[in-house]
């Protein structure tokens, strides 16, 4: 009985030693090809990794959306990095929705790339990527849109307008902003409020505030 024992284990470990060979080449291959820069051969060995070899690891889908990114396969990349994204974990996901807010706001879908840019943030606070894009991003959205508020201004005379007081509230807050003191320029604008509606005028900057500092206190 042992004999036949023997046997089965003899049989079957070639074949195992075999795929295990197999698939740590195709793992170097996947490798070799993505630090080369060599993106159009990572496509097709990361592919590999995950069609043939049954590897659907977030590395690897990461890697695969990174290079799909990099050879100009936009769309692709994007459906490979939208799972990973809301994916389970911190550092992998963050990454993988920082890389889609670029992607979606090279398109100047500029509203969806921001909220993946808070997505990438609310995994992983150090993401300083992610931070960079969410905050510049944001600023640039409040501008573009506080001259379109300034616009329509012009045009609907009882548009709410902000006084004199609240300009120089927004210009402190401003200051604390470029400052990082995001926490102290929200209190500003909120105490503000309390005593001038016109504040409210700045409600999109004010909501930018929130957002960043619910992102700065998320643990």
């Amino acid at each position: 009985m042992l004999s036949r024992y023997l046997l089965w284990i003899l049989l079957f470990l070639p074949a195992d030693w075999k795929k295990i060979a197999a698939t740590n080449a195709a793992i170097e291959a996947a490798e070799r090809s993505f630090k080369e820069t060599d993106f159009e051969n990572s496509i097709r060995n990361h592919l590999s990794l995950l069609e043939e070899h049954g590897m659907s690891q977030a590395e690897v889908r990461f890697n695969l959306a990174l290079s799909y990114q990099n050879n100009g396969q936009e769309e692709d990349a994007k459906k490979t990095y939208a799972p990973l994204a809301n994916a389970a974990g911190n550092e992998i996901p963050s990454y993988a929705a920082n890389q889609q807010g670029v992607l979606l706001g090279d398109e100047q879908k500029y509203q969806e790339a921001l909220s993946y840019f808070k997505t990438a943030l609310l995994k992983n606070p150090e993401n300083q990527q992610a931070r960079y894009n969410y905050e510049l991003l944001s600023r640039w959205l409040e501008g573009n849109e506080e001259q379109q508020e300034n616009e329509e201004d012009r045009e609907d005379e009882d548009q709410i307008k902000p006084s004199n007081y609240a300009k120089r509230m927004k210009a402190q807050a401003d200051e604390m902003v470029d400052r990082f003191q995001f926490g102290e320029a929200q209190e500003v604008m909120e105490k503000a409020l309390e005593i001038d509606e016109t504040v409210a005028y700045y409600q999109k900057f004010m909501d930018h505030l929130t957002d960043i500092n619910e992102i700065n206190t998320n643990p």
